[in-house]
């Protein structure tokens, strides 16, 4: 390939409108694919949402429509129509085709918002083959078309109203995403987790794209709350009623709501302005602070922690237990375009101090489901303590019998682990007659009783405890825990 050595200003391109984000979607929208096509609905759901946070937004339809497009609509304010003083056009106009126009830069028209570059409705304007939006304000209808985001002609006015709101319909382009197809499903999430975080908003949504239509209703008077209850659903719960508080200090509502359950796993689930950040943030970091230093401080005032070898420690205190973490941050930060992670770093100090001030309180005014959440805590980290006890014998007598073989192995004669295979099967019949019909020189057969333990179900230190488990260990060869060399693994074949 001959390489272009020339380099001037005809090099340089300068992109208009919103070309950019046609040329490098991804920077954007993260991808392309289902997840990039579902980031565009959010983004115009967002802005709804933005508008029911504010106060000025009751109701959020949703619907999936035959042709393959979605529409958005809601009771709020409606976007501004007016001539704009910079562009001199439509200010519905500017803030749709210009990439950071938007009301959301200064704290005029939202105190809060998950918009913050004014980029997010331009990249589903841009994304999209074609998009309407229809805006009731001032007494009237307005309406324009656009055309992967480039205006199809001026903001017209279509009729008279005594409504507010915005609609936004959109068809998103097959030029752009590897599939344009919503997911229903995807989208009823998406919008129960902001029913579920502005408490009083109903967002309906209705899937009219196939012969059967569904609907859902999404109203949840109790706010996270209500989430918090969906989320452990089918789980068994520790204590009672969840964990409620909400409380603003220097401009920043920091709402929590948490529950435990009998499960091994946490379930913390973050969000800043309505918008979930997956990777968390300093809002999480405070709330695990905050939650470690509660328990701690309460179990050892109420001498709870008898018996114990110091105090619990953070992986103690979030076992089994669920939670919603929601901030609203008048100026966030974010880290990327789709705002996985909160970075604003006096947010975690806020978060630290109302959580562990509001649990204390509650675990004074709650002392039967204080003690109910420690006793899990201080359980969780016996366990923790018997686990690696059991482990680092396990591992010593590894050690020391590292040539012993279980007794019932019937070995291959191969030492080459690539040909060599191991039969795991259940029951001594079973292991007899897969002895008889084995090649020896490269099959092993290590008959069990019964199914082995479910180790994803039980503590390690149980797993541990358990001989076919250690049987198997035994028999692989590449030990377990800190100890795990997978170059020392007997057979490169198991078969179960």
């Amino acid at each position: 390939m001959s390489e272009n050595t020339d380099y001037g200003a005809s090099n340089i391109q300068v992109l208009k409108g919103l070309e950019a984000v046609r040329k490098r979607p991804a920077m954007y929208i993260g991808s392309t694919d289902s997840n990039g096509l579902h980031h565009i609905f959010t983004e115009i759901l967002d802005n709804s949402v933005d508008e029911a946070i504010a106060g000025f937004c009751t109701h959020i339809w949703v619907t999936l429509n035959k042709d393959g497009s979605l529409t958005v609509r809601d009771n709020g304010r409606g976007i501004p129509v007016e001539i704009h003083p910079e562009t001199k056009v439509s200010t519905l106009e500017t803030v749709m085709t210009n990439l950071h126009a938007g009301g959301k830069f200064e704290q005029g028209a939202y105190k809060v918002s998950g918009g913050l570059h004014g980029v997010g409705m331009k990249c589903t304007n841009a994304l999209s083959e074609w998009m309407v939006t229809t805006v009731k304000k001032d007494g009237g209808i307005y309406e324009q078309r656009y055309e992967r985001g480039v205006p199809a002609a001026p903001v017209k006015r279509i009729g008279d109203t005594t409504e507010t709101g915005t609609q936004h319909t959109f068809l998103p382009d097959d030029q752009i995403f590897s599939t344009t197809e919503f997911e229903f499903e995807t989208i009823v999430k998406k919008c129960r987790q902001h029913a579920y975080l502005t408490a009083g908003l109903r967002i309906s949504v209705l899937d009219e794209s196939s012969e059967e239509s569904k609907k859902y209703d999404l109203y949840f008077e109790d706010g996270i709350k209500s989430y918090v209850r969906f989320l452990n659903i089918e789980e068994k719960i520790v204590g009672t009623e969840p964990f409620y508080m909400s409380k603003e200090e220097d401009d920043v509502l920091v709402e929590v709501s948490l529950q435990y359950t009998d499960s091994m796993e946490e379930n913390v689930r973050c969000y800043t302005n309505n918008i979930v950040n997956p990777e968390g943030g300093t809002h999480l970091a405070g709330f695990r602070t905050a939650i470690t230093s509660a328990i701690n401080s309460y179990a050892q005032k109420a001498e709870l922690l008898k018996g114990l070898n110091g105090t619990l420690s953070g992986d103690d205190v979030r076992e089994g237990l669920t939670a919603i973490v929601s901030v609203k941050v008048p100026n966030p930060q974010f880290e990327g375009q789709t705002k996985i992670k909160l970075n604003n770093p006096e947010v975690k100090s806020i978060v630290g101090k109302v959580v562990r001030d509001e649990l204390l309180t509650y675990f004074e005014e709650h002392p039967q489901e204080a003690k109910s959440i420690i006793g899990k805590a201080v359980l969780a980290n016996k366990a923790k303590a018997a686990a690696k006890a059991a482990r680092d014998a396990v591992i010593r007598k590894s050690a020391l019998e590292s040539t012993t073989l279980p007794g019932k192995l019937a070995d291959c004669t191969s030492k080459d682990p690539s040909v060599s295979e191991l039969f795991l099967v259940e029951g001594n019949s079973a292991g007899g007659s897969a002895k008889q019909g084995r090649d020896r020189h490269t099959q092993a057969i290590l008959p069990l009783r019964g199914k082995i333990i479910n180790t994803h179900k039980y503590r390690v230190d149980r797993v541990l405890s358990n001989s076919e488990f250690n049987d198997i260990t035994t028999a692989l060869g590449v030990g377990i825990g800190d100890t795990l060399d997978i170059s020392k693994l007997r057979y490169h074949k198991i078969i179960l």
